[in-house]
């Protein structure tokens, strides 16, 4: 009988992953959702400058118009591109480890690739966020520094996947 208190993941990490996993990370923190809000707050005044431009009493100026349109770009740019870009540099350096091997239970998690093994326990990862791909393990600290990604894909059958997120309900906070 299989033991329901560990679960093994098999894995090759694919940009998707990670920047699924900066997404979330992301999503999930006070700092990211600082940024997330930042970025937002500067797309809406450009916004609200292209609507003044296009309504003033002089008409649009071209000046303006290219000015607001290219600021706009770039909130959207940094929004969009920046876990994109981030994504990829993390991908080159764990692609070359190959297939990474996990195992989750209940006094933490061993992650092992080819040339590393790195064991968290579960005071060192208190808090998770789940996507339909991933599971995203998260430090406790406010900026989450650490993260570790666990594809869902990796597990041997969907029933693992249950398992999987029972061990992580059990040990820390979903968020």
């Amino acid at each position: 009988m299989r033991d329901t208190s560990t679960v093994e993941l098999a894995y090759v990490p694919t940009t998707a992953d990670v920047t699924g996993a900066l997404r979330e990370r992301m999503r999930a923190t006070p700092a990211g959702r600082v940024q997330g809000g930042v970025i937002l707050a500067g797309a809406i005044v450009v916004s609200g400058a292209l609507v003044v431009n296009f309504t003033g009493p002089k008409g649009p100026s071209l000046r303006s118009t290219v000015l607001c349109v290219a600021a706009l770009a770039l909130c959207v740019g940094v929004y969009v591109l920046v876990p994109v870009l981030q994504g990829r540099q993390v991908q080159r350096m764990v692609a070359l480890q190959g297939e990474f091997r996990a195992v989750v239970d209940d006094t933490g998690v061993r992650v092992t690739s080819r040339d590393s093994e790195t064991t968290y326990r579960w005071p060192m990862i208190t808090r998770y966020a789940e996507t339909g791909a991933l599971f995203v393990l998260m430090t406790p600290d406010k900026h989450s520094v650490g993260i570790v990604v666990l594809p869902k894909r990796g597990t041997a059958t969907p029933a693992d996947a249950e398992r999987l997120r029972a061990i992580l309900d059990r040990n820390a906070t979903r968020v």
